[in-house]
Protein backbone atom coordinates (compact mmCIF):
# COMPACT_ATOMS: atom_id res chain seq x y z
CA UNK A 1 0.00 0.00 0.00
CA UNK A 2 1.64 3.45 -1.13
CA UNK A 3 1.17 6.02 1.51
CA UNK A 4 -0.87 8.95 0.38
CA UNK A 5 1.45 11.42 2.55
CA UNK A 6 4.75 11.88 0.07
CA UNK A 7 6.49 12.97 3.21
CA UNK A 8 6.65 9.61 4.51
CA UNK A 9 8.06 7.95 1.36
CA UNK A 10 10.72 10.54 2.05
CA UNK A 11 9.59 14.09 0.15
CA UNK A 12 11.28 16.73 2.82
CA UNK A 13 11.74 20.49 2.24
CA UNK A 14 14.89 20.31 0.64
CA UNK A 15 13.14 18.32 -2.26
CA UNK A 16 9.67 20.61 -2.23
CA UNK A 17 11.92 23.41 -2.21
CA UNK A 18 12.67 22.53 -5.75
CA UNK A 19 9.75 22.57 -7.10
CA UNK A 20 8.85 25.59 -9.12
CA UNK A 21 5.79 27.68 -10.06
CA UNK A 22 6.47 26.25 -13.67
CA UNK A 23 6.35 22.76 -12.46
CA UNK A 24 2.51 23.31 -11.51
CA UNK A 25 1.63 20.36 -13.95
CA UNK A 26 3.87 17.81 -13.07
CA UNK A 27 3.60 15.80 -10.03
CA UNK A 28 6.89 14.07 -7.43
CA UNK A 29 7.20 10.48 -7.39
CA UNK A 30 10.02 8.26 -6.12
CA UNK A 31 12.20 5.90 -8.71
CA UNK A 32 11.66 2.52 -6.83
CA UNK A 33 13.11 0.13 -9.68
CA UNK A 34 15.07 0.93 -12.65
CA UNK A 35 15.33 -1.37 -16.24
CA UNK A 36 16.37 -0.98 -19.29
CA UNK A 37 14.05 1.46 -21.23
CA UNK A 38 11.78 2.64 -18.68
CA UNK A 39 11.72 3.35 -14.74
CA UNK A 40 9.01 2.03 -11.87
CA UNK A 41 8.10 5.08 -9.38
CA UNK A 42 5.93 5.70 -6.48
CA UNK A 43 3.67 8.46 -6.44
CA UNK A 44 0.97 10.05 -4.32
CA UNK A 45 -1.83 8.33 -6.47
CA UNK A 46 0.05 4.26 -6.53
CA UNK A 47 2.86 3.49 -8.79
CA UNK A 48 3.79 4.32 -12.24
CA UNK A 49 5.53 3.03 -15.14
CA UNK A 50 7.33 6.00 -16.95
CA UNK A 51 9.46 6.50 -20.00
CA UNK A 52 12.45 8.69 -19.88
CA UNK A 53 12.71 12.13 -21.89
CA UNK A 54 15.09 12.26 -25.20
CA UNK A 55 18.74 12.31 -23.89
CA UNK A 56 18.44 10.99 -20.22
CA UNK A 57 19.20 7.70 -20.07
CA UNK A 58 18.38 5.49 -17.36
CA UNK A 59 21.99 4.68 -16.08
CA UNK A 60 21.86 8.78 -14.85
CA UNK A 61 19.12 7.47 -13.04
CA UNK A 62 19.40 5.62 -9.32
CA UNK A 63 16.51 4.16 -7.16
CA UNK A 64 15.91 6.27 -4.33
CA UNK A 65 15.69 9.44 -6.53
CA UNK A 66 12.86 12.15 -6.77
CA UNK A 67 11.34 12.92 -10.18
CA UNK A 68 8.96 15.23 -11.64
CA UNK A 69 6.35 13.72 -13.78
CA UNK A 70 3.42 13.76 -15.78
CA UNK A 71 2.11 9.97 -14.74
CA UNK A 72 3.41 8.61 -18.13
CA UNK A 73 7.40 10.67 -18.71
CA UNK A 74 9.96 11.39 -16.39
CA UNK A 75 10.42 14.98 -16.83
CA UNK A 76 13.32 16.10 -14.90
CA UNK A 77 15.48 14.60 -11.30
CA UNK A 78 15.53 16.73 -8.43
CA UNK A 79 19.02 17.17 -7.13
CA UNK A 80 20.08 14.41 -4.48
CA UNK A 81 20.41 14.58 -1.27
CA UNK A 82 23.02 11.76 -0.84
CA UNK A 83 24.45 9.74 -3.67
CA UNK A 84 25.86 5.95 -3.24
CA UNK A 85 27.86 4.90 -6.24
CA UNK A 86 31.41 2.76 -7.03
CA UNK A 87 33.74 2.86 -10.22
CA UNK A 88 31.89 0.52 -12.90
CA UNK A 89 33.34 -2.95 -12.70
CA UNK A 90 36.04 -3.97 -14.84
CA UNK A 91 39.08 -1.40 -16.28
CA UNK A 92 36.91 1.50 -17.01
CA UNK A 93 36.70 4.90 -15.07
CA UNK A 94 32.85 5.48 -15.48
CA UNK A 95 30.80 5.59 -12.02
CA UNK A 96 28.04 3.72 -11.73
CA UNK A 97 24.81 4.91 -9.41
CA UNK A 98 24.21 2.35 -6.61
CA UNK A 99 20.94 4.46 -4.94
CA UNK A 100 20.47 7.74 -3.83
CA UNK A 101 18.69 10.23 -1.01
CA UNK A 102 19.78 7.56 1.68
CA UNK A 103 19.77 8.50 5.01
CA UNK A 104 21.90 5.43 6.52
CA UNK A 105 24.47 2.78 5.02
CA UNK A 106 23.61 -0.46 6.48
CA UNK A 107 26.82 -1.76 5.71
CA UNK A 108 26.35 -6.14 6.26
CA UNK A 109 28.99 -8.57 7.37
CA UNK A 110 29.39 -11.95 8.96
CA UNK A 111 30.81 -13.18 12.19
CA UNK A 112 32.63 -16.05 10.26
CA UNK A 113 35.27 -15.99 7.38
CA UNK A 114 33.27 -13.45 4.96
CA UNK A 115 34.36 -10.91 7.91
CA UNK A 116 36.99 -8.47 5.86
CA UNK A 117 38.75 -5.29 7.67
CA UNK A 118 39.62 -3.93 3.89
CA UNK A 119 36.52 -4.51 2.56
CA UNK A 120 34.70 -2.92 5.52
CA UNK A 121 36.86 0.18 4.80
CA UNK A 122 36.19 0.19 1.21
CA UNK A 123 32.19 0.40 1.88
CA UNK A 124 32.72 2.56 4.90
CA UNK A 125 34.84 5.17 2.04
CA UNK A 126 32.06 4.87 -0.29
CA UNK A 127 29.54 5.73 2.32
CA UNK A 128 31.23 9.09 2.81
CA UNK A 129 31.74 9.84 -0.01
CA UNK A 130 27.77 9.39 -1.01
CA UNK A 131 27.42 11.53 2.31
CA UNK A 132 25.32 9.03 4.03
CA UNK A 133 25.84 8.21 7.80
CA UNK A 134 27.23 4.52 8.05
CA UNK A 135 26.23 1.52 10.18
CA UNK A 136 27.73 -1.56 10.53
CA UNK A 137 25.39 -4.91 10.82
CA UNK A 138 26.99 -8.34 11.86
CA UNK A 139 25.07 -11.60 10.93
CA UNK A 140 25.16 -14.87 12.05
CA UNK A 141 26.20 -13.65 15.96
CA UNK A 142 24.10 -16.27 17.30
CA UNK A 143 26.66 -18.81 15.73
CA UNK A 144 29.70 -17.82 17.41
CA UNK A 145 31.05 -15.04 20.12
CA UNK A 146 30.91 -11.57 18.38
CA UNK A 147 33.01 -10.12 20.45
CA UNK A 148 36.16 -9.84 18.08
CA UNK A 149 34.07 -9.09 15.14
CA UNK A 150 32.26 -5.97 17.13
CA UNK A 151 36.20 -4.94 18.09
CA UNK A 152 37.77 -5.27 14.76
CA UNK A 153 34.47 -3.26 13.54
CA UNK A 154 34.32 -0.99 16.04
CA UNK A 155 37.88 0.38 15.02
CA UNK A 156 37.10 0.59 11.52
CA UNK A 157 33.57 2.41 11.91
CA UNK A 158 35.76 5.40 13.51
CA UNK A 159 32.64 6.10 15.67
CA UNK A 160 29.53 5.00 13.32
CA UNK A 161 27.11 2.59 15.10
CA UNK A 162 27.76 -1.30 15.14
CA UNK A 163 25.31 -4.16 15.98
CA UNK A 164 25.60 -7.99 16.22
CA UNK A 165 22.61 -9.70 15.48
CA UNK A 166 21.09 -12.83 14.29
CA UNK A 167 19.36 -11.78 10.35
CA UNK A 168 16.15 -14.46 10.89
CA UNK A 169 15.58 -13.41 14.21
CA UNK A 170 12.56 -10.63 14.46
CA UNK A 171 13.85 -8.78 16.84
CA UNK A 172 16.59 -7.21 14.36
CA UNK A 173 14.09 -5.56 12.31
CA UNK A 174 13.44 -3.99 16.02
CA UNK A 175 17.27 -2.84 15.93
CA UNK A 176 16.92 -1.23 12.86
CA UNK A 177 13.56 0.89 13.21
CA UNK A 178 15.10 3.57 14.27
CA UNK A 179 17.19 4.42 10.58
CA UNK A 180 13.89 2.79 8.65
CA UNK A 181 10.72 4.70 10.24
CA UNK A 182 8.63 7.02 8.10
CA UNK A 183 10.16 9.21 5.96
CA UNK A 184 13.81 7.33 6.30
CA UNK A 185 15.71 5.68 3.86
CA UNK A 186 17.53 2.81 4.68
CA UNK A 187 20.04 1.18 2.13
CA UNK A 188 21.65 -2.53 2.43
CA UNK A 189 25.36 -3.26 0.97
CA UNK A 190 27.38 -6.77 1.59
CA UNK A 191 29.12 -8.85 0.22
CA UNK A 192 26.93 -11.94 -1.30
CA UNK A 193 25.89 -14.58 1.16
CA UNK A 194 25.87 -12.52 4.37
CA UNK A 195 22.22 -12.70 5.28
CA UNK A 196 20.54 -9.22 3.48
CA UNK A 197 17.88 -10.74 2.26
CA UNK A 198 17.40 -12.27 5.16
CA UNK A 199 17.73 -9.56 6.90
CA UNK A 200 15.57 -7.22 4.22
CA UNK A 201 12.84 -9.84 4.82
CA UNK A 202 12.73 -9.00 8.45
CA UNK A 203 12.72 -5.39 7.99
CA UNK A 204 9.99 -5.23 5.42
CA UNK A 205 7.89 -8.51 6.41
CA UNK A 206 8.10 -9.82 2.47
CA UNK A 207 9.70 -13.15 1.56
CA UNK A 208 13.09 -12.68 -0.03
CA UNK A 209 15.02 -15.30 -1.53
CA UNK A 210 17.56 -16.95 0.48
CA UNK A 211 20.51 -19.72 -0.68
CA UNK A 212 21.91 -22.45 1.70
CA UNK A 213 24.99 -21.44 3.39
CA UNK A 214 28.09 -23.31 1.95
CA UNK A 215 29.82 -25.72 3.84
CA UNK A 216 32.68 -25.19 2.78
CA UNK A 217 33.21 -21.16 3.01
CA UNK A 218 30.17 -20.36 5.59
CA UNK A 219 28.52 -17.85 3.02
CA UNK A 220 25.21 -17.71 1.46
CA UNK A 221 24.74 -18.14 -1.96
CA UNK A 222 23.63 -15.12 -4.00
CA UNK A 223 19.70 -14.42 -4.52
CA UNK A 224 19.49 -10.44 -4.81
CA UNK A 225 19.95 -9.26 -8.25
CA UNK A 226 18.47 -6.09 -8.68
CA UNK A 227 17.59 -2.67 -6.37
CA UNK A 228 14.09 -2.14 -5.68
CA UNK A 229 12.83 0.37 -3.19
CA UNK A 230 10.66 -1.39 -0.92
CA UNK A 231 8.55 -0.15 2.49
CA UNK A 232 9.67 -1.53 5.77
CA UNK A 233 7.44 -2.82 8.69
CA UNK A 234 8.42 0.23 10.80
CA UNK A 235 6.79 2.40 7.57
CA UNK A 236 9.91 3.97 6.18
CA UNK A 237 12.21 2.29 2.84
CA UNK A 238 14.72 -0.21 2.61
CA UNK A 239 17.07 -0.37 -0.55
CA UNK A 240 18.63 -3.65 -1.16
CA UNK A 241 21.41 -3.97 -3.76
CA UNK A 242 22.75 -7.37 -5.15
CA UNK A 243 26.03 -8.24 -3.57
CA UNK A 244 29.26 -6.38 -5.02
CA UNK A 245 32.43 -8.08 -6.13
CA UNK A 246 34.23 -4.90 -6.99
CA UNK A 247 34.28 -2.10 -5.01
CA UNK A 248 36.61 0.80 -6.71
CA UNK A 249 37.44 3.90 -5.77
CA UNK A 250 37.95 7.11 -7.39
CA UNK A 251 37.81 10.79 -5.81
CA UNK A 252 36.79 9.88 -2.42
CA UNK A 253 40.28 10.74 -0.58
CA UNK A 254 38.58 13.17 1.66
CA UNK A 255 35.91 10.19 2.38
CA UNK A 256 39.15 7.56 3.02
CA UNK A 257 40.08 10.64 5.34
CA UNK A 258 36.84 10.95 7.39
CA UNK A 259 37.53 6.48 7.76
CA UNK A 260 40.41 6.94 8.57
CA UNK A 261 40.68 10.45 10.85
CA UNK A 262 42.99 9.30 13.36
CA UNK A 263 45.76 8.82 10.49
CA UNK A 264 44.87 11.64 8.87
CA UNK A 265 45.54 14.14 11.88
CA UNK A 266 49.26 12.00 12.74
CA UNK A 267 50.25 12.67 9.21
CA UNK A 268 49.60 16.56 9.37
CA UNK A 269 52.13 16.05 11.73
CA UNK A 270 55.01 14.25 9.56
CA UNK A 271 57.84 16.56 9.17
CA UNK A 272 57.50 16.01 5.37
CA UNK A 273 54.26 17.67 3.84
CA UNK A 274 54.31 14.65 1.08
CA UNK A 275 55.25 12.20 3.51
CA UNK A 276 54.64 8.44 1.80
CA UNK A 277 54.40 7.09 5.47
CA UNK A 278 57.20 4.50 4.54
CA UNK A 279 60.80 4.96 5.50
CA UNK A 280 60.48 8.90 5.25
CA UNK A 281 62.48 10.48 8.31
CA UNK A 282 60.14 12.20 10.97
CA UNK A 283 56.88 10.00 9.89
CA UNK A 284 54.31 10.71 12.70
CA UNK A 285 52.70 8.07 11.41
CA UNK A 286 55.65 5.18 11.84
CA UNK A 287 56.02 6.32 14.73
CA UNK A 288 52.61 5.97 16.18
CA UNK A 289 53.02 2.34 14.39
CA UNK A 290 56.57 1.77 16.23
CA UNK A 291 54.72 3.25 19.37
CA UNK A 292 51.81 0.33 19.40
CA UNK A 293 48.78 2.86 19.03
CA UNK A 294 48.18 2.47 15.51
CA UNK A 295 48.48 -1.17 13.39
CA UNK A 296 50.40 -2.14 11.16
CA UNK A 297 47.36 -3.33 8.99
CA UNK A 298 45.28 -0.61 9.27
CA UNK A 299 48.32 1.45 8.02
CA UNK A 300 49.11 -0.31 4.87
CA UNK A 301 44.77 -0.88 4.37
CA UNK A 302 44.80 3.24 4.15
CA UNK A 303 47.87 3.49 1.99
CA UNK A 304 46.40 0.91 0.12
CA UNK A 305 43.23 2.95 -0.98
CA UNK A 306 44.64 6.18 -1.28
CA UNK A 307 47.14 4.82 -3.62
CA UNK A 308 44.24 3.43 -5.55
CA UNK A 309 41.83 6.59 -5.54
CA UNK A 310 44.80 8.89 -6.64
CA UNK A 311 45.67 6.26 -9.71
CA UNK A 312 41.89 5.79 -11.01
CA UNK A 313 41.14 9.21 -10.33
CA UNK A 314 44.32 10.56 -12.46
CA UNK A 315 42.88 7.80 -14.76
CA UNK A 316 39.70 9.50 -14.87
CA UNK A 317 41.32 12.90 -15.17
CA UNK A 318 43.28 11.74 -18.18
CA UNK A 319 40.64 10.18 -20.03
CA UNK A 320 38.38 13.33 -19.61
CA UNK A 321 40.95 15.53 -20.78
CA UNK A 322 41.45 12.99 -23.68
CA UNK A 323 37.63 13.73 -24.79
CA UNK A 324 37.44 17.06 -24.14
CA UNK A 325 40.91 17.56 -26.50
CA UNK A 326 39.31 15.63 -29.21
CA UNK A 327 35.93 17.28 -28.97
CA UNK A 328 38.26 20.71 -28.72
CA UNK A 329 39.88 19.76 -32.33
CA UNK A 330 36.68 18.63 -34.47
CA UNK A 331 35.99 20.96 -37.05
CA UNK A 332 33.24 23.06 -36.48
CA UNK A 333 30.43 23.20 -39.21
CA UNK A 334 31.03 25.09 -42.31
CA UNK A 335 34.39 25.05 -41.41
CA UNK A 336 35.79 22.42 -43.20
CA UNK A 337 38.21 22.30 -46.08
CA UNK A 338 37.47 23.82 -49.54
CA UNK A 339 37.74 21.44 -52.55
Amino acid sequence: MIPSDLAALGLSARFRDQITPQDCLLRPARIAAVHRDRVDALGEDGPLSLTLPPGLMTGAVAVGDWALTDGKVLHRLLDRQSLLTRRAAGKGVDRQLIAANLDRLAIVTSCNGEFNLARLDRYLALAHAGGIAPVIILTRADMTDPAPYLAGAGQAARGAPVLALDSRDPAAAAALAQWCGPGQTLGLVGSSGVGKSTLAGSLTGTQQQTGPIREADARGRHTTSARFLIRTLSGGWLIDTPGMRELGLAGTTAAIGASFDDLDALALTCRFTNCGHDSEPGCAVRAAVRAGSVETDRLQRWRKLIAEDRHTTAKRDKTRSRSFGKAGKATPPGMGRRR
